[in-house]
C-alpha cells in the first residue's frame, strides 16, 4: 500500500507540495495519514508538506470531542500540523448538509495553508456504494462513474484500495481509529446500503463490489465519448459560471438534462435524475421571464433563472457588506470604490464626439450644471427613488429595478450615483431624467 499511495504522488507531481488530508480518524483516514508519515521519510518526499484536516459535526457530544482529541494526538505523533473547527449547532443532521459543510471547511484549509492538493480517504468499496446508491435513485451515466479519482485539486489516493486491505494495515501497524457508532446507524442510508443491501446482493454475486467498480470504470470511458462533444458547445452555453439563456433554450432536452447536471455537480450536491428534472422543469417556466425566480438547492444555496442567465446564487436575503459603504464624490477626478472600482467624473469636451450610449453601459453622458456638490456613490437604501429618464415623476428605486429586470440577488451591489435618497445613475442600468442630457452634456461619468 505504500508503494501505491507512493506512486500516486508521483503521478500527480505531489512529492514536494503542500497537502491537506481530511482526517476523521476513522480506519481509511488514519491509514492513510500513517502511511503518507512513512513515505515522508523518504528522500523523495521529505519536502512534502501534510496538514491534518479534522471537521468535528458535533453530532455525538462527548463522543466527537474524544475523537477530535485522538486526531489531534495521532496527527502530532506524526509530525503533522493539526487544523480543526467545530460545526455550529445550527448544522443539520443530514448526509447532504453534512457533506456541504465538510467540503467548505476542506476548502478554508486549502486557502489557510495555500496547498496544493486536498486528500480525502474513498476506497473501493466507497466507490461501489456509491455507485449503487446512486443507481438507486436513478443516476445517469455521470452518476454511474463514481468517485472521481481527482476532481479539482481533491485527490482520492486510496481510491483502488479494499477497505479489507484498509483494515488489515490498521491492525498490522498497531493503529487505534476512531470507531464512530454512527456508522452502524442504519437510518443513514448509505450506512443502509452497506450493512444491509451489499451483503444481500453478495449472495447473488460475492464479487458485486468488483462488478460495480467495473460498471464505474465503463462509465467513465462512455462519459469521455460525451465529453468530447460537450466541450464543442459548452464555451458558446456557459460564461462566467452563468449558462446563457438564449443559448440553453437552442438545445434539446438530453443535452439541456446533462449541462444542468453538470453545472450542479460543481457544488457536490448528490442529485438524481428525479432533482434534475425538476430543476429543468422549474428553467423551461422561468426562462422567459424578465424577472426570474428562484428554486433551493441546498442551504443558503439557490437557482436562479430569467431570460439572460441561469446560475447558483446565496441565499437573495444575505445583506452585502458593501451596503454600509458610500464615497462622497466632490467633484471631477477619479475615485477609488468598493475595492476593485474606479468612478470617473471629468468635464465634457466638445470635440469629443457625442453618441448617447445603451442605458445598460458603464458610462454615461450627462448634465450636471444644476446639481450641487457633493454627491454620494453608495449601494441601495430604503427610501431611494429615481426619476426615470424621459420622465418627470419619480417611482421608489424598487420598481425602478423590477421594470428593468435587474435580479433582486444583484442589487445590493450596484453602484449608485445619489443626491440624498434621490439616485442620478444606477450604474449599468439606467439614468434619471435630472441629470439627463437636454442640449448638450456638460460631464462625462463612468464606472470601471
Amino acid at each position: 500500500m505504500i508503494d501505491r499511495i507512493a506512486q500516486f504522488l508521483r503521478k500527480f507531481d505531489l512529492q514536494d507540495k503542500t497537502i491537506i488530508v481530511g482526517f476523521s480518524g476513522g480506519y481509511d483516514s488514519m491509514c492513510l495519514l500513517d502511511i503518507l508519515s512513512k513515505i515522508k521519510q523518504m528522500p523523495e518526499f521529505a519536502e512534502m508538506t501534510v496538514i491534518s484536516a479534522h471537521y468535528n459535526h458535533n453530532w455525538r457530544g462527548e463522543e466527537s470531542l474524544r475523537e477530535q482529541e485522538v486526531c489531534r494526538l495521532f496527527s502530532a505523533s506524526k509530525g503533522f500540523e493539526f487544523y480543526t473547527q467545530n460545526a455550529p449547532k445550527t448544522l443539520r443532521k443530514t448526509e447532504n448538509d453534512a457533506r456541504i459543510a465538510r467540503y467548505e471547511f476542506f476548502e478554508e484549509a486549502y486557502e489557510e495553508f495555500d496547498a496544493d492538493a486536498v486528500f480525502t480517504a474513498h476506497n473501493r468499496d466507497d466507490n461501489a456504494e456509491t455507485v449503487l446508491y446512486r443507481v438507486i435513485k436513478g443516476t445517469g451515466i455521470v452518476g454511474l462513474k463514481g468517485i472521481s479519482e481527482k476532481r479539482k485539486y481533491f485527490y482520492r489516493p486510496l481510491l483502488t484500495t479494499k477497505r479489507s486491505e484498509i483494515v488489515e494495515y490498521c491492525n498490522k501497524n498497531n493503529l487505534s481509529p476512531n470507531n464512530d457508532s454512527s456508522n452502524s446507524d442504519t437510518a443513514y442510508r448509505r450506512n443502509y446500503i452497506r450493512l444491509n443491501i451489499i451483503p444481500a446482493l453478495e449472495k447473488i454475486n460475492e464479487n458485486v463490489k468488483d462488478a460495480l467498480n467495473t460498471l464505474s470504470v465503463n462509465a467513465v470511458n462512455d462519459n469521455e465519448i460525451i465529453e468530447e462533444y460537450l466541450k464543442t458547445i459548452k464555451p458558446r452555453i456557459i460564461k462566467d459560471n452563468k449558462i446563457i439563456s438564449n443559448e440553453y433554450k437552442t438545445l434539446s432536452k438530453p443535452v439541456k438534462l446533462r449541462i444542468l447536471y453538470e453545472f450542479i455537480q460543481e457544488l457536490n450536491l448528490d442529485y438524481d435524475y428525479k432533482k434534475v428534472s425538476e430543476l429543468y422543469d422549474f428553467i423551461e417556466g422561468n426562462i422567459t421571464q424578465k424577472n426570474g425566480t428562484t428554486k433551493s438547492l441546498a442551504s443558503a444555496i439557490w437557482l436562479y433563472a430569467d431570460d439572460k442567465n441561469i446560475e447558483i446564487i446565496p441565499s437573495i436575503n444575505k445583506k452585502e457588506e458593501a451596503q454600509a459603504v458610500e464615497y462622497s464624490i466632490d467633484g471631477e477626478g477619479e475615485y477609488k470604490i468598493f475595492g476593485d472600482k474606479t468612478f470617473v467624473l471629468k468635464t465634457y469636451k466638445e470635440d469629443n464626439l457625442f453618441v448617447f450610449p445603451e442605458a445598460t453601459a458603464n458610462f454615461a453622458y450627462v448634465d450636471l450644471s444644476h446639481i450641487e456638490f457633493p454627491l454620494k456613490l453608495r449601494t441601495r437604501r430604503d427610501g431611494d427613488k429615481i426619476t426615470p429618464f424621459g420622465m418627470t415623476g419619480s417611482m421608489k428605486l424598487k420598481k425602478f429595478l423590477n421594470a428593468k429586470g435587474v435580479p433582486r440577488h444583484n442589487r445590493n451591489s450596484i453602484p449608485l450615483l445619489c443626491d440624498e435618497n434621490e439616485v442620478l445613475w444606477v450604474t449599468g442600468v439606467g439614468l434619471s431624467n435630472k441629470i439627463g442630457v437636454k442640449l448638450k452634456p456638460t460631464h462625462v461619468i463612468e464606472m470601471r
